[in-house]
């Protein structure tokens, strides 16, 4: 069954978009070939064939999380520009209040 320009009309006021009698007329046979493509798509998926998201398998190449000993607080702070109450210490931004 063909797109009509009604049935594009139906689904351009549908998506909120306006189209004029000139572009519905273009635009019906351009979408009736797409949902033709899109429906010969599903003849060819086979039952036997399950549905992929990627052509090859994903595999995950982050290592295992392994517990290991850190730098101390103070550290970590002794090698920043500016620190406070354990803190380190930024500009303040947008006029806030210390």
């Amino acid at each position: 069954m063909a797109l009509t320009a009604e049935d594009v009309a139906n689904l351009a006021r549908l998506a909120r978009i306006e189209l004029s009698e000139a572009e519905l007329e273009v635009l019906a046979p351009q979408l009736d070939v797409i949902l033709e493509s899109v429906a010969r798509v599903s003849d060819v998926a086979a039952q036997d064939i399950p549905p992929t998201s990627h052509a090859l398998p994903l595999t995950n190449v982050f290592r295992e999380d392994e517990l290991r000993a850190s730098l101390s607080r103070e550290q970590v702070l002794a090698g920043a520009p500016a620190a406070e109450q354990m803190r380190f210490r930024v500009p303040k931004i947008l006029g806030e209040e210390a």
